[in-house]
């Protein structure tokens, strides 16, 4: 199997690809792989340029962002550009009543304003290793009684040392390994990372602009969002990552991108690179029936049921909007996409696409005398079927017992409940004060509890509603025999005498805590319930799961194969890894008789404006600048301030702030967003209807100099003449 692999990957580097505008690429493969058809589409620059593994290129200057998001470096001094929405819980993490940047925006106008963000880090990729042939000589030599290795995080973390030491490599501060399967375990990369910790917020603009269309627009085009803010990456004396000390001095990076004011015509060639999340290209037809049934069915109606109470608590008080703006945000972000992929798996009779590839890939087996990848087929049919009820139950868990109720997130009691069953008063004393310190961490974080109770009644609920009564965790026992069905009865029990419902209940607990108390406390009962449900249903699928794996693998091994012998792009799933894709500046239609253009301008953020909705509120000076034509040198000839524009480029969630270059390698806009048409594309790409959507960097440059005022940062920027 393992011969045949490396014969896929030798074809796979010769291979022409005949669809330039799908394909999350690894850059280690652009000059194989990608240099003609790059150049055939009017690429202006050396392809090292793009990637040089002996020295600096366009890459250096891509970073990821927080873990979720990518950002792009653009200037010398550390200044990191990323989208409004990634930034936004940084931006939340400052704001408050009295200075409430989400709604009024915020610009340093000097170093000494820049805020620190506590937990943010910028992380640049210094190199990409393929380690294939080292890490299947270390599967072949290492004792795997589970049979889990080639997938197994820890043991690919312990590989990577093995190879960073015997391969000389220093890990020195901030220098971390990443050892990540590709292909399903028939390909491996190393990233060797450094990560900086010391991340201050430098600009963002108001939420009426940043924000712009909020949940309405989400996903949507034509699209006005100016969704964009601006960070600092801080450093040691010596340039090396540090934890924030107020002597750190900002970052003289490698290399940081130029911009270009000359924006792009219809038909350009545009590539991006980023850290695209996840996507699932390799499923076969019943996985895609699962995940409609599942994950998307349950972050449709519980998320739901969730945000309607938060958006009650939210518009009453601005305190609370403050508190719950990211979380409302993040998980409003996928309950939209989930029910628009699930609309359009269906309109786009995706399962019969699925149901065609595979039936291909089984007639070429056959064909062949090669009857693995019938095996495989038939396992994962199996498997699927036979998780399907527990993943439901867990996916049901998970959105609205885990993600759901910030209040489960109290702190552990069991040190406490161990030093009291033992009667030892010193460990008493011990564990009771650390309990007090992470208590006093927990009620800051949970500042509202009578929204927590509102939330917990419906999601409770909601939880019902999709679970049978003798399937539910088993605090509905207690929910049925003492409160006689009654979960809001039940809720409001946990608030009003469990030790974590409240301060008080608490302080008066921990000065003298009660073995009694702590175990037939409510709330520490229902969260031991959920942790119990969520190692239950994992447990049942943990057999099913590693048989899959193992199906899966050789499933994409034939795949691979088919596509190659079809002459078809072949790419990785996304992983959270650096990745490059490629394609062009293109209008769409959606429906018949309706072609959308590929740019919108601030003419169309005027006649969205609402002043009685609060999504489409259009800041004054903003309208100030827009009735003067006061745009600078941002504007278009014909007397137009660009907003934002698609392109047809292979992108999805960790996309978000990936840099959008022209063809000569210079920074044209930044990615946000993808399109409602296109939301299907993280399980089959269809190049008519998928585009990604950006914020226009003349836009932002406007935004910055014109609105903010802070021509300061402009003066930091290199912009081609």
């Amino acid at each position: 199997m393992r011969k045949n692999v490396l014969t896929v990957l030798l074809m796979l580097s010769t291979l022409s690809v005949l669809h330039a505008d799908e394909g999350m690429w690894m850059l280690t493969d652009l000059k194989k792989q990608n240099e003609v058809a790059l150049t055939e589409l009017g690429l202006l620059i050396p392809i090292n340029d793009i990637y040089n593994p002996d020295g600096l290129s366009l890459k250096d200057a891509v970073v990821h962002f927080g873990g979720g998001c990518t950002g792009e470096v653009i200037s010398a001094e550390g200044l990191v550009l990323t989208n409004h929405h990634c930034g936004y819980s940084a931006i939340q993490q400052h704001s408050s009543v009295e200075h409430d940047y989400l709604t009024d925006g915020f610009w340093a106008m000097n170093r000494s304003q820049e805020l620190p963000c506590k937990d943010l880090t910028v992380t640049f990729i210094d190199r990409i290793l393929d380690v294939t042939d080292y890490v299947n000589e270390q599967l072949q030599i290492d004792p795997d009684p589970n049979e889990t290795n080639y997938l197994s995080p820890k043991y690919l973390r312990e590989v990577a040392q093995r190879f960073a030491d015997a391969q000389g490599i220093a890990l020195t501060q901030g220098m971390k390994l990443e050892l990540k399967a590709f292909y399903g375990g028939n390909r491996y990369y190393l990233f060797v990372k450094k990560v900086y910790s010391d991340i201050r917020m430098v600009g963002a603009p108001p939420s009426a602009i940043g924000k712009f269309g909020a949940d309405t627009d989400n996903w949507m085009w034509p699209r006005h969002t100016g969704d964009f803010s601006l960070f600092r990456i801080y450093a040691d004396a010596n340039g090396e990552p540090a934890d924030y000390n107020a002597a750190n001095t900002p970052l003289r990076v490698k290399k940081h991108l130029t911009i270009s004011l000359e924006g792009y015509r219809t038909g350009d060639l545009t590539f991006v690179m980023g850290f695209p999340g996840r996507n699932w290209r390799y499923m076969i037809s019943d996985e895609v029936e699962e995940r409609m049934q599942t994950t998307n069915f349950m972050r449709h109606h519980v998320r739901d049921a969730r945000q309607e109470v938060l958006m009650e608590a939210m518009l009453k008080d601005p305190a609370v909007r403050i508190h719950y703006a990211s979380k409302y945000a993040s998980s409003a972000n996928y309950w939209k996409n989930a029910i628009g992929m699930n609309e359009g798996l269906l309109r786009l009779k995706v399962l019969d696409t699925k149901r065609a590839q595979q039936e291909q890939l089984l007639e070429r087996g056959r064909k062949l005398g090669d009857d693995s990848y019938g095996q495989a087929f038939d396992r994962i049919q199996s498997i699927v079927a036979a998780r399907r009820q527990p993943l439901y139950h867990q996916q049901a868990i998970q959105e609205a017992l885990v993600n759901g109720l910030d209040f489960m997130r109290i702190p552990s009691t069991a040190s406490l409940l161990t030093a009291l069953k033992k009667k030892d008063k010193a460990a008493v004393a011990a564990a009771a004060d650390t309990l007090k310190k992470r208590a006093d961490n927990y009620f800051k974080s949970v500042p509202f509890p009578q929204v927590e109770r509102a939330v917990a009644k419906r999601l409770l609920r909601t939880y019902m509603e999709y679970i049978p009564a003798d399937e539910r965790i088993n605090i509905f026992e207690v929910i049925d025999k003492r409160f006689r069905g009654n979960s809001d009865g039940f809720v409001d029990a946990c608030f009003d005498h469990s030790i974590f419902g409240s301060r008080a209940n608490f302080d008066k607990f921990i000065r003298k805590p009660s073995l009694y108390r702590i175990s037939y406390d409510w709330m520490v009962l229902f969260k031991y319930s959920i942790t119990e449900a969520i190692m239950q249903t994992a447990i049942e699928m943990a057999e099913t799961n590693k048989a899959y794996d193992a199906a899966h693998k050789v499933w994409v091994k034939g795949m691979m194969e088919l596509r190659i012998a079809a002459g078809q792009p072949l790419y990785p799933d996304a992983n959270s890894t650096l990745r490059f894709t490629y394609g062009r500046i293109l209008p769409y239609s959606p429906a018949d008789g309706v072609e959308l253009e590929t740019y919108t301008t601030l003419h169309g953020v005027m006649q969205k404006e609402d002043a009685t909705n609060r999504e489409f509120v259009v800041p004054q000076k903003l309208k100030q600048l827009y009735r003067a034509k006061d745009y600078g040198r941002y504007g278009l000839p014909n007397g137009q301030m660009p907003v934002c524009f698609i392109i047809d480029t292979d992108q999805t969630g960790g996309n978000s702030g990936s840099p959008v270059f022209n063809a000569k390698g210079e920074l044209i806009g930044t990615g946000f967003d993808r399109n409602y048409e296109g939301l299907t594309g993280d399980i089959a790409f269809r190049p008519s209807s998928q585009r990604a959507i950006c914020v226009d960097i003349r836009y932002i440059l406007f935004l910055i100099e014109k609105y903010a005022g802070a021509s300061h940062l402009i003066q930091e920027l290199t912009i081609a003449r």
